[in-house]
């Protein structure tokens, strides 16, 4: 009970603090473009990490880990946030934050294919119904639609689940701190040039709230929410904490509504509503 309350506590700390990425994200592609806010945000996390690796003098992962995190660096580092980068210049935040509610999902099927976990039937019917509530909102006109748009936020989905669900598995060994910064170590040689690349041609006009936005998705997005959210998995079970993916709609709203001054419409408020039942009920049979 003691583990699994304190992997609950520390899944909820990192809704929390993801909740917040793509309304930092909106904002910070209003002066970046996607390619260079994704490679700086990866390039400024995996300083920290370095920093917090060799402060804390910690062993190199084993040449078996590599793959496991190459498949966390591709979901995690660069394809959910390029992802979500490009597909912010097609959608408000506030549309694209109800996706999330595909992400409880997503990460479930990853925790069975990579992860060994084998939830109840019935978790898996709350789930698709959770999931299905999501997708019949992504088809009515709740929020600016774009299929472009929205088919970039289904890809980040399923790169975004595969990266949890490897990168929780992992951390049963590593630590979960310990994963994320191996996984920005092992995309840093790729993320630099792409940020050399990408680099502003002026920094003058780029405002102040750009600023705030990358630095929130490169400390806290990209670094101090994946210290929470992998250790949370590891000792919770993947399937069972990804569940509270399902409330970062709530946090993700309200932020979009209060802090962008973004529409929020109540088929959007329904729609997250609902998934947050589910996540109530799939909890309970995970």
């Amino acid at each position: 009970m003691q583990s699994a309350g304190s992997g609950w506590g520390n899944g909820l700390l990192g809704v929390i603090i993801f909740s917040g990425s793509l309304p930092a994200t909106r904002v910070a592609v209003g002066g970046f473009s996607a390619l260079f806010l994704t490679s700086a945000r990866a390039v400024i996390a995996a300083l920290i990490g370095v920093a917090v690796l060799g402060l804390l003098r910690q062993a190199r992962p084993q040449r078996g880990d590599l793959a496991s995190l190459t498949i966390v660096s591709l979901g995690v580092v660069v394809g959910f946030p390029l992802l979500t980068a490009l597909a912010l210049q097609h959608i408000t935040s506030a549309r694209s934050i109800v996706f999330i509610g595909l992400l409880p999902l997503s990460t479930a099927i990853f925790a069975v294919l990579r992860g060994g976990e084998r939830p109840k039937p019935l978790f898996w019917f709350f789930a698709v119904l959770g999931s299905a509530t999501v997708a019949g909102f992504a088809l009515s006109n709740g929020g600016a639609a774009s299929l472009a748009g929205d088919l970039l936020m289904l890809a980040a989905i399923v790169l975004c689940g595969l990266g949890y669900a490897e990168g929780a598995a992992l951390s049963r060994r590593l630590g979960g701190w310990q994963v994320i910064s191996w996984a920005l170590l092992l995309a840093l040689p790729l993320m630099v040039p792409v940020a050399v690349w990408t680099l502003p041609s002026t920094w003058s006009g780029i405002g102040a709230p750009a600023w705030i936005g990358l630095a929130y998705v490169s400390v806290f997005s990209m670094f101090v929410g994946f210290i929470f959210w992998y250790r949370g998995l590891a000792i919770g079970g993947i399937a069972r904490v990804g569940q509270l993916q399902q409330l970062q709609p709530f946090f993700g709203l309200a932020l979009a509504g209060f802090l962008l001054h973004e529409p929020v419409a109540w088929s959007m408020i329904a729609a997250t509503a609902l998934v947050v039942v589910c996540v109530f009920f799939a909890r309970r049979f995970a």
